[in-house]
């Protein structure tokens, strides 16, 4: 993927989250600072890709960029401050934990949190930056790796298969088996079952 947009000089970290929408787990986010000397062939939002092509990208990503690191915010801090507030603080701790440190952050979506360098939303941004995409990918295998884990810990839910998201089979489960330590209880879905309980 070629950047669509004209990137600003030194070293430009991309950033974008996964899991906003499940009603379990985490929210992680990726942060990559990809080194121009070694591309990458076929990066793009991550949504749009195989989880098997995820999982190779993952793998040259981690070998091939300058930086990259992951920031998470928990399911406590979620329902503590909404996941609005909780995705832009995990986008702050993936930055902080590069190594080198981003001397310019590009982010996915239309708000940035605060870095400790100039920063720029883009809409978006996960089909127009490669860093971006690159960072998509990493939050996205780095959290259906962590589901898969909880659904050995947390069996019956299918964690593994919709990795938290609203399907019909977790909604099913969530009536039958009840509600886990992982769940976010401030979302509709699953407040309305503890509500019943």
């Amino acid at each position: 993927m070629e950047d669509e947009i004209q990137l600003p000089p030194g070293r430009v970290a991309g950033v974008d989250e996964a899991g906003r929408g499940p009603l379990a787990g985490p929210v992680i986010a990726g942060a990559v600072i990809l080194d121009p000397s070694r591309p990458i062939d076929g990066l793009r939002d991550s949504k749009r890709l195989t989880a098997r092509r995820r999982e190779r990208l993952y793998e040259e990503i981690s070998e091939c960029a300058l930086a990259w690191a992951v920031g998470r915010a928990e399911v406590e801090e979620i329902d503590r401050i909404n996941i609005l507030q909780a995705s832009l603080l995990a986008m702050q701790r993936a930055v902080q934990a590069l190594m080198p440190a981003a001397e310019h952050v590009l982010v996915d979506g239309n708000r940035c949190p605060e870095f400790a360098c100039p920063a720029q939303a883009i809409v978006k941004g996960d089909d127009k930056v490669a860093a971006i995409s690159a960072a998509s990918i990493m939050a996205k295998v780095t959290r259906d790796r962590e589901m898969v884990d909880m659904d050995r810990a947390f069996p019956g839910y299918g964690l593994a298969q919709h990795k938290g998201y609203p399907s019909k089979a977790h909604m099913e489960a969530l009536e039958a088996l009840g509600i886990t330590p992982i769940h976010r209880r401030s979302y509709a879905p699953v407040r309305r079952i503890l509500e019943r309980t």
